[in-house]
């Protein structure tokens, strides 16, 4: 049977650890894209990775390419292109400058990959992902912006650390725009079936919500120059993973809505359903007042920054 194809489009510190995290679990071939001033290194990083496979026994061919017509036929495309936030920077700042290069990249997967799963990470992602997907003309269930997967293992892992349990026990979800206004569903989060309310002192937990809403700026600053890449890059495998195997996960992605959770026309952090269709349903719950408000502020913040592509 012939392996499935995976491009990843940017070989920065999260295309690497992609390619090496795709190649580890043997969802098929991988292509490494990037933009010919950076062939070098990416010719490099999957030369590297394919010599590390025969180690361990992993078995996928691993390019690097600057040239677009090597996405060609892709089953799974993932993009990371773009420049990185820096310190003193949000998301919507680098809204200017990676809109140019995501309208680019959406048109050259257009033309040699129109059947692929997408799965956008670029900030700000849910202007990223919606710009993805107007350019493209892709249906709906084929695009996907990867950020309820990361806030989420965010709030899993301050959850574990505060009460010093296993994180495989730990549940929970968070929704909503991927950015400082994201919301962490609280009441849902469970620690061994336990509700982390009851496990957890009222002021501590605000203090992880928050310490999850601003996770990625704490890296930021922690980094010094760039941003998370490894947890990221797990968090989009399994969503690739997912798909290329129908395993029908339930996972918070960025998925255009059309009248779920109130919310029409806008990619937004909502509990989806991910196999061989792609985003095959999005699972809707009812929210207690607080959480529908929090849902709308989030809300507003992304239709603020989906309204300056000008798409």
């Amino acid at each position: 049977m012939k392996r499935k194809k995976i491009s990843l489009v940017g070989g920065g510190q999260i295309g690497g650890n992609l390619a090496l995290l795709a190649s580890q679990k043997e969802l098929g071939d991988i292509v490494i894209y990037d933009i010919p001033n950076a062939e070098g290194m990416i010719k490099g990083k999957a030369l590297d990775i394919s010599q590390l496979n025969p180690l361990d026994g992993y078995d996928a061919n691993i390019s690097g390419s600057s040239n677009p017509e090597d996405l060609k036929d892709s089953d799974v495309v993932i993009i990371t292109a773009g420049i990185p936030r820096k310190p003193g920077m949000n998301r919507e700042d680098l809204l200017e400058i990676n809109i140019k290069i995501i309208t680019d990249v959406a048109n050259n997967v257009k033309k040699y990959a129109p059947n692929a799963f997408v799965i956008v990470l670029s900030n700000p992602l849910d202007a990223i992902v919606y710009s993805f997907y107007k350019v493209s003309g892709f249906s709906k269930n084929k695009v996907i912006g990867m950020a309820g997967v990361l806030d989420s293992t965010r709030f899993k892992t301050f959850l574990a650390m505060e009460t010093g349990y296993s994180v495989q026990d730990v549940n929970c979800m968070v929704l909503g725009g991927h950015g400082d206004t994201m919301v962490p569903i609280t009441r849902l989060a469970t620690i061994g079936g336990i509700p982390a309310e009851e496990l957890i002192e009222k002021d501590k937990l605000d203090a992880i919500v928050e310490r999850t809403r601003f996770g990625g700026g704490e890296l930021v600053k922690l980094f010094g120059n760039g941003s998370a890449y490894y947890a990221p890059a797990a968090s989009a495998i399994e969503m690739a993973e997912s798909y290329l195997k129908d395993k029908k996960r339930i996972l918070p992605c960025a998925a255009l809505c059309e009248g779920e959770f109130g919310i029409d026309g806008y990619f937004i952090g909502v509990p989806t359903v991910i196999g061989s269709n792609g985003i095959e349903k999005i699972l809707e719950f009812e929210l207690l007042d607080d959480e529908r408000d929090e849902l709308n502020n989030t809300l507003e913040a992304v239709k603020k920054t989906v309204q300056e592509t000008r798409l």
